[in-house]
C-alpha cells in the first residue's frame, strides 16, 4: 500500500494498493492506474483550495437508484467497523479494512478534480468557475469489469444528495482518464444499506437545461 497525505483543506490520507491496481486496472484501464500513480507525487493542490466541493453540492440529479439491504459492500463495511480499531475514524476504519482485505478495492481518498473548461455548461451547474473538487472515499474495479465510484455515508437512508456527488466524482474520473463513462457504476452505502446507479450523460442535459429555465423565470 502506498500512501501520501494530502492538505486539501484538511488532511486526507490517499492511499493505493498498487498490487491490485496494476492487476485490475490492465489495458483498457491502464489510464486508471497511471492516473493513481501519478496522484501521489503530482497532485495539483491548488485545485483543491478555493471553489464547489463534491462533498457540499445542494442539488439533486434525475437518476433512478437501486436500494440493496445486503450489498456486498455493506458487509464489508461492517466488518471494517468491528476489527479496525487502531484507526480514529469510522472512514479511516472502512477504508482501510477494504483496502488491505477486499479484493477488488484498488484506492481510498482518491483526489479528483474539474475544470470549468473541462465541461460545458459548467459554471450553470456549479453557478462557479474555480475548479470542482472532493475525494473518492472508494475506488473498486468489481467483477462485473466496471469502475465503481463509493461513497461511505454512515447514514446512507438519509441522505439526500449523496447521488449527486458520486455522480459528478464518476463524471470527473471519465474525463480525467478517458475512460468511457459507460464503464463506471456509482454508489454511496453504510454497514446497512447501500444505494446504486449507473451514471448517464442525459443527466447534464437535464441539468442544463433545468438550470436554463430557472434563469428564464
Amino acid at each position: 500500500i502506498k500512501q501520501v497525505s494530502l492538505s486539501h483543506g484538511w488532511f486526507y490520507h490517499y492511499r493505493i494498493h498498487s498490487e491490485k491496481a496494476k492487476t485490475l486496472c490492465n489495458e483498457e484501464y491502464s489510464k486508471l492506474n497511471s492516473f493513481l500513480l501519478n496522484n501521489l507525487n503530482n497532485c495539483p493542490d491548488e485545485y483543491f483550495k478555493n471553489g464547489p466541493r463534491g462533498s457540499t453540492l445542494r442539488f439533486s440529479i434525475p437518476i433512478k437508484k437501486k436500494e440493496h439491504s445486503n450489498h456486498e459492500i455493506s458487509r464489508l463495511c461492517s466488518q471494517g467497523l468491528k476489527t479496525m480499531n487502531n484507526y480514529k475514524t469510522t472512514h479511516s476504519k472502512v477504508q482501510v479494512f477494504m483496502l488491505q482485505f477486499d479484493k477488488n478495492t484498488i484506492s481510498v481518498e482518491t483526489p479528483i478534480w474539474l475544470l470549468s473548461d473541462e465541461l460545458n455548461g459548467f459554471e450553470s451547474i456549479f453557478n462557479e468557475t474555480k475548479p470542482l473538487s472532493g475525494h473518492i472515499d472508494i475506488l473498486r474495479v468489481e467483477d462485473d469489469k466496471k469502475i465503481w465510484v463509493w461513497d461511505y455515508k454512515p447514514k446512507a437512508e438519509f441522505e439526500r444528495f449523496a447521488a449527486t456527488q458520486v455522480y459528478f466524482y464518476s463524471l470527473t474520473m471519465h474525463l480525467r482518464t478517458g475512460i468511457p463513462l459507460d464503464n463506471f457504476m456509482c454508489g454511496y452505502f453504510d454497514e446497512n444499506v447501500a444505494y446504486t446507479f449507473k451514471p448517464e450523460e442525459n443527466v447534464l442535459l437535464e441539468l442544463r437545461s433545468q438550470r436554463l429555465k430557472e434563469k428564464t423565470l
